[in-house]
C-alpha cells in the first residue's frame, strides 16, 4: 500500500512539472531544429555559423575561457564540437519532451544550462538574457531530476508495462518513479541552496546585480590594443574586441597615428579602412576582423593582427601612440612602448 501511495505521489509530482518539461525540452531541441532543419548554421564561413556565435562568449566567460579559446583557435575541432554539441542538445531535448530517461536527461539539461551560464551569462543588450536562460535552466534541470516524469511520458509507459525492469534501482536514478533517497529533504535543501548561491554569485560577477554598481558589458563596444610595433614601412598592432553587442560588430571608421604631443602623423578614414587588403589582417579566431562596406568591422570576440602602411611618415621615430575611432564616437588610444 505504501509503495502504491509513493508511486502515485511521484507520478503527481511529474505531472505537475509537465509544462516545465515540455518547454525546457523544446528550448534545447529547438537549437538542433534551428541549426540543421530550418537553416544550416554548422557551415564555417557561412553567415550565421554557430561557431562564430560561440566565439562571442570568449572575452568574459567564467571558468571555461581556456576551453573556448582552444576551440575558436582550432576551427576544425570547433566545427566537430558544434556538431556534437548540437546532437546532444537534440537528444536531451527530445528525450525530455517524451519523458524518456528523464532523470538522466535532466542532468544533461543542468549541464547544458551551466555551460550557457558560465560561457555567456554576461551577454544581453537590454536585459540579462543569457544569464536568465542559464540560471533558470540549471534550476529547471534540478527540479526535473527530483520529480521525474508523470503519466504523460515514456518512462511511465515502461513502468506500467515492464515493472520488473523499471523497479530496479538504476531506473529510478536514470528514469522516473520514486526518488531513490529515503529522506530527500536534506538533498533538496542542499541542492537548492547551492543553485541559489550560484545564481547570486554569477548575477554579481557578470552584472553587479546583488550589490554595488550595475554594469552591462553588452552595450558599448570595447577594443583592446596591444603588441604595437613598427619598422621600415609597416606598423602592426593586435586588436581584440572584448565587449559590446554580439549581434553586430564594432565599426572602426578612423585610425590615427600620433606623436607625443597628440599631433596626427597619419590618418586613415572609413574609406581607407574599408579598403584594407585582407592579407594585412591576420585573424586569430573564427570571428574575423574584416573590411566592411564603410568601415573595418570587428565582431565580438574577434582578435587580429592588423598591418598598416606608414611609408608616408618620414619621421618614424616621432610615432608615439595609436588611436582607434568607432562609428559611435568611442575612441581607444594606446601608447607605443
Amino acid at each position: 500500500m505504501k509503495h502504491t501511495l509513493n508511486s502515485q505521489s511521484s507520478d503527481m509530482a511529474g505531472l505537475y512539472t509537465l509544462s516545465l518539461r515540455m518547454v525546457i525540452g523544446w528550448t534545447y531541441f529547438s537549437a538542433f531544429w534551428r541549426r540543421l532543419i530550418l537553416e544550416n548554421k554548422l557551415i564555417p564561413d557561412e553567415k550565421g555559423y554557430i561557431g562564430e556565435k560561440f566565439n562571442h562568449f570568449l572575452p568574459n566567460a567564467l571558468g571555461i575561457k581556456p576551453v573556448i579559446e582552444y576551440l575558436v583557435t582550432h576551427p576544425d575541432v570547433l566545427q566537430r564540437s558544434m556538431m556534437i554539441f548540437t546532437i546532444i542538445e537534440a537528444i536531451v531535448g527530445l528525450f525530455i519532451i517524451l519523458g524518456l530517461f528523464t532523470r538522466l536527461m535532466s542532468i544533461g539539461i543542468f549541464s547544458l544550462a551551466l555551460g550557457i551560464l558560465l560561457g555567456s551569462g554576461w551577454l544581453g543588450t537590454t536585459c540579462l538574457d543569457e544569464w536568465q536562460i542559464g540560471v533558470l535552466g540549471v534550476a529547471g534541470g534540478f527540479v526535473m531530476f527530483l520529480t521525474g516524469s508523470g503519466p504523460y511520458s515514456l518512462d511511465h509507459y515502461f513502468k506500467k508495462n515492464n515493472k520488473k525492469f523499471t523497479q530496479k534501482k538504476w531506473f529510478q536514478w536514470l528514469g522516473s518513479g520514486n526518488f531513490p533517497v529515503s529522506d530527500p529533504k536534506g538533498f533538496v535543501l542542499a541542492g537548492s541552496l547551492i543553485i541559489l548561491g550560484l545564481t547570486l554569485f554569477t548575477n554579481q560577477y557578470f552584472h553587479g546585480g546583488v550589490w554595488g554598481t550595475l554594469h552591462n558589458k553588452s552595450v558599448k563596444p570595447k577594443l583592446e590594443i596591444s603588441k604595437i610595433s613598427h619598422q621600415h614601412s609597416k606598423l602592426t598592432f593586435e586588436v581584440y574586441r572584448t565587449e559590446g553587442a554580439d549581434v553586430y560588430g564594432s565599426f572602426l571608421i578612423g585610425i590615427h597615428i600620433l606623436d607625443k604631443n597628440g599631433k596626427i602623423l597619419k590618418e586613415l578614414d572609413h574609406k581607407e579602412l574599408a579598403g584594407i587588403p585582407k592579407e594585412d589582417i591576420q585573424n586569430h579566431h573564427v570571428a574575423k576582423v574584416k573590411p566592411g562596406k564603410h568601415s573595418l568591422v570587428i565582431p565580438l570576440g574577434a582578435k587580429a593582427d592588423v598591418t598598416l602602411n606608414i611609408d608616408d611618415i618620414f619621421q618614424k621615430n616621432d610615432i608615439h601612440s595609436l588611436k582607434l575611432i568607432d562609428v559611435s564616437g568611442i575612441e581607444w588610444i594606446e601608447k607605443i612602448d
